[in-house]
């Protein structure tokens, strides 16, 4: 698991160069992503990564997952699988806060994220939609740690929370790397050229699911 990963196309030398070389923040961050993917720790940061996000954490892994799978686009299955398992995971962590640790742990964490107001609303959403509820929060840009919290607190059958994540974020991590195996190498170069936008919609992708949560 800790084996460094062999780029295909890309040298980490080169990216880290680039990373030196470049003003901007964001390019920075990125190209030094990909240099990091080369080293070790990158499969143990993904599944670090992936637990984190599904319970507390607010950074997707999917950002890291593209890096990886750019970096060694044979491997793309086994790391969106690995992506996958973490994220399922630390959504059972993220129900288990909910479930026995929601005044000292969870509610904490719903306030972080301002999403005190729309715990009755996920309520709401579950008593209209049960299992689809769960699945469609685990593909979409809604934060998903809001709900694995909320599920533990309102003791949702924890067979269907299971199966529901792991449809739901197989579906989401699976499709981010068969996207990058299949057009990665037409899609690299677009993404260098125009990555401060690129960021800047996945940002926007972001607050828009934060956003969304409120209107369930």
């Amino acid at each position: 698991m800790c084996r460094a990963m062999k780029c295909d196309e890309t040298s980490p030398q080169d990216d880290l160069a680039r990373a030196r070389a470049t003003r901007s923040p964001l390019r920075k961050l990125y190209y030094w992503t990909l240099h990091w993917a080369a080293t070790p720790y990158a499969l143990p940061a993904l599944v670090i990564l992936s637990f984190a996000e599904s319970s507390f954490f607010p950074v997707p892994p999917d950002v890291l997952l593209i890096a990886l799978c750019f970096c060694n686009p044979r491997r793309w299955f086994s790391l969106a699988a690995w992506c996958t398992v973490a994220s399922v995971a630390g959504g059972l962590l993220g129900y288990f806060i909910g479930w026995g640790l929601w005044e000292a742990v969870g509610l904490p964490i719903v306030r972080m994220y301002h999403g005190e107001a729309v715990v009755e609303s996920v309520r709401i959403w579950y008593e209209n939609y049960g299992f689809f509820g769960v699945l469609i929060a685990a593909v979409t840009p809604i934060p998903y740690k809001v709900f694995t919290i909320a599920s533990g607190m309102m003791r949702f059958d924890l067979t269907q929370f299971v199966l529901a994540s792991v449809l739901g974020r197989a579906m989401r991590f699976f499709l981010v790397a068969g996207l990058i195996r299949m057009f990665g190498a037409r899609i690299k170069p677009f993404m260098e050229r125009h990555f401060e936008l690129a960021a800047t919609a996945l940002v926007a992708l972001a607050i828009l699911g934060f956003a969304a949560i409120k209107y369930l």
